[in-house]
């Protein structure tokens, strides 16, 4: 099988404009969900918190589970049908959120949200056009983020305004119809994959090439793995408990809100950092950088106090937004776009079982402890996953 061939520059674009504009809208009605809808569930059913939370990271967890055979199917099918199933999946699911009654309606449709989740976020798409545009993938993949940087900037207003008007059980039908009518059409204009990457990861990059050691390759996954995974567990984690620990540190539920409203748009300004100086450099030193970001800021908020709260979620949130577009560019630079997919899916396993588990692993800890400590914790656990970014070199020729 050729390798994908060089990408028209312009026909690249389009396509990175058209993923990163669906994959706003999928996470927006998916992902970003739960923030504004759960409360309202709570309140109206009289449900138990957990229970409903639950059913979220429910979802996480399958859609951990399901990711391996997602990027199996991708490097089969190419990502445009399963794109596509993607979108028919989630809609299904935000149907059975707004017609199913109880707690268990609420339940079976987080299942199928996860299932749509796991054919349709980040990972698919990044295995979609690593598959189309081999290693020119890289500029693409940043596109897509930038675009769907502003998912929760979309959706969380996007369901504050329409909870009130439709109530929560119309507005999962009103983003139903949204997946259904906008992102399905976006889908159906990505191109199609001439010549899916079937390979194994780790695969040769040219016919001909030998392939790089196998021992390489499970050195340099493991590491790549323990590394996403340990930054899942942190940002799953501050995800929940940012505000609270803000104002643990001494701040006022005014100025912790506003700090941590910060995030997003750091998150934006690590990506553009990575679109516009770090494109000249190995996708390794960018993730490298990232990942330094956290264990400076968690450093200096140790030394400098509450003072240095709005600079630690600044280098958190861009250390957030470099890693991001890490996870897709990465992989491909080290094993290239044969078996991309494949590894992509392997790859999300662990980081979504993280994102899943973590909130509610670590909770007792971030009760018990001072919020100094538990952020010079999470510092400590950066400094460590980057550790294991270290050692990683390109594939020995």
């Amino acid at each position: 099988m050729n390798p994908p061939a060089a990408p028209a520059p312009a026909e690249a674009t389009r396509t990175a404009l058209i993923l990163g504009t669906a994959q706003t809208l999928a996470w927006a009605v998916s992902y970003y969900l739960p923030a504004v809808v759960a409360p309202v569930v709570v309140e109206e059913s009289g449900g138990d918190r957990t229970l409903v939370y639950g059913a979220f990271s429910l979802a996480l967890l399958i859609s951990g589970l399901c990711a391996p055979r997602v990027g199996a199917a991708i490097a089969q099918r190419g990502g445009r049908p399963v794109l596509l199933a993607s979108a028919l999946v989630l809609a299904c699911g935000l149907a059975l959120l707004g017609l199913l009654p109880g707690l268990w309606g609420w339940a079976l449709g987080w299942m199928v949200l996860g299932l749509g989740m796991a054919l349709g976020l980040y990972e698919a798409a990044f295995a979609t056009l690593g598959v189309l545009y081999g290693r020119a993938a890289r500029r693409p993949i940043t596109t897509v983020t930038l675009l769907a940087g502003f998912a929760s900037t979309l959706g969380w207003p996007m369901s504050a305004a329409l909870v009130p008007w439709l109530g929560w059980r119309g507005t999962c039908l009103a983003y139903a119809a949204l997946v259904l009518f906008v992102v399905l059409p976006l889908y159906l204009l990505v191109p199609r994959a001439a010549a899916p990457a079937e390979a194994a990861p780790g695969a040769a990059a040219e016919p001909g090439d030998p392939p790089p050691p196998a021992a390489w390759v499970r050195r340099s996954f493991l590491l790549l793995a323990v590394f996403f995974t340990l930054r899942a567990v942190i940002s799953a984690t501050l995800s929940v408990h940012i505000i609270a620990v803000l104002g643990g540190l001494g701040l006022s539920a005014a100025a912790a809100v506003g700090a941590a409203a910060l995030q997003g748009p750091s998150q934006v300004g690590g990506r553009l950092l990575e679109f516009t100086l770090g494109r000249a450099a190995h996708p390794l030193t960018a993730a490298r950088l990232g990942g330094a970001l956290l264990p400076a800021g968690a450093l200096l908020l140790v030394l400098a106090g509450p003072a240095a709260a709005v600079p630690f979620v600044v280098l958190y949130g861009a250390s957030n937004g470099i890693l991001t577009i890490s996870r897709g560019a990465v992989p491909l630079a080290l094993f290239g776009p044969k078996g991309y997919p494949v590894l992509m899916g392997r790859l999300a396993l662990p980081i979504l079982l993280a994102q899943a588990g973590a909130p509610t692993v670590t909770a007792p800890l971030v009760a018990a402890l001072p919020a100094v400590a538990v952020l010079g914790l999470g510092g400590l656990l950066a400094l460590l996953a980057l550790a294991c970014l270290l050692p990683l070199r390109p594939a020995p020729s």
